[in-house]
């Protein structure tokens, strides 16, 4: 099979490369955004008409974490919406068979009922920090939902929870909460530093799952025909924002107390995924905290030292 991956080189996309890869894939088209910007219709969709691809994974996003989401709403709901639009319809008007979209588990409401199902979408309010990038994937799984319905396609939109893992980003202001985590932790290590800062209040809770279990089960759900469009994928296990900074400090040896920024925002309190629906279709993740967070914290040090 022909599979175009599109957003090859980030956290997601790096790792679903990697799985098929694995999986002796040889046909597998990947492009520079350098060379396709994906916010332009038309190179996209001429893009799509010459190369043919029968799938096309959407690991292509405009990504960041809570502070990141604020300052830039505007260009997280307008990117994201141009992409995946162009994507999506690109793909239907060239007759590609079957579409992997990711999305992320904040389109679920602020308030959720917990463990969050996939048909809790829509039923409340969403969290303020990362609206206009949540409205933008639930407008990708509704367009999704709307082809298959209507042209009887065959679109799958995969939600996983924090994903983490090698190929992250550490940035000090847009990285997601356990890689900002990772980077505090290790400076507190090599400058001996005694506070080990957290955002918040450190109560809310967080589930996350390891890169390479979203890219197996991308791949896993490619090769399987389901009746649904959404899909959650994660551990079903969650923890305190303040527990992940315990069990780095213990990985690592720290001697710090942790102190807690209660003038930044806490996020959303609970957001713990309901993975009934992927382990009925016979997926389940497999790699522990532990040993995703070894081979992480290997990819963070080697990157760390280039820089």
């Amino acid at each position: 099979m022909k599979i175009f991956l599109a957003g090859h080189k980030g956290l997601v996309g790096s790792a679903i490369y990697r799985k098929l890869i694995e999986k002796k894939y040889k046909n597998i088209i990947i492009i520079d955004k350098k060379k396709l910007d994906l916010l332009n219709q038309n190179s996209v969709f001429k893009f799509i008409k010459k190369k043919k691809p029968e799938i096309v994974i959407i690991a292509a996003a405009r990504v960041g974490g809570v502070y990141h989401n604020n300052i830039h709403g505007a260009d997280f709901i307008y990117e994201n919406l141009q992409i995946q639009n162009n994507l999506i319809h690109g793909s239907f008007k060239n007759k590609v068979k079957k579409i992997i979209f990711l999305g992320s588990s904040c389109i679920y409401p602020k308030k959720s009922k917990q463990p969050i199902k996939e048909k809790y979408l829509l039923t409340g309010k969403l969290e303020e920090t990362n609206e206009p990038y949540a409205i933008a994937k639930i407008a990708g799984v509704k367009m999704c939902e709307a082809y298959n319905r209507q042209y009887k396609t065959n679109y799958i939109c995969i939600m996983p929870s924090n994903a983490y893992g090698p190929n992250d980003n550490y940035h000090s202001l847009n990285s997601h909460f356990f890689p900002a985590l990772i980077k505090k932790a290790h400076e507190c290590k090599i400058k001996n530093k005694k506070i080990f800062e957290l955002w918040g209040t450190g109560k809310p809770l967080r589930e996350l799952i390891y890169v390479d279990d979203v890219a197996d089960a991308c791949v896993y759900f490619m090769e399987k025909k389901i009746k649904e469009t959404l899909i959650n994928i994660g551990t079903g296990k969650d923890m305190r924002i303040r527990d992940y900074a315990k069990f780095l400090i213990k990985k690592l040896n720290l001697k710090v107390k942790i102190k807690y920024n209660k003038k930044k925002p806490d996020g959303v309190y609970r957001k713990v995924l309901d993975v009934k629906l992927a382990k009925k279709y016979g997926w389940k993740s497999k790699f522990t905290l532990d040993k995703g967070f070894e081979i992480t914290y290997r990819d963070f040090l080697k990157n760390y030292k280039n820089k």
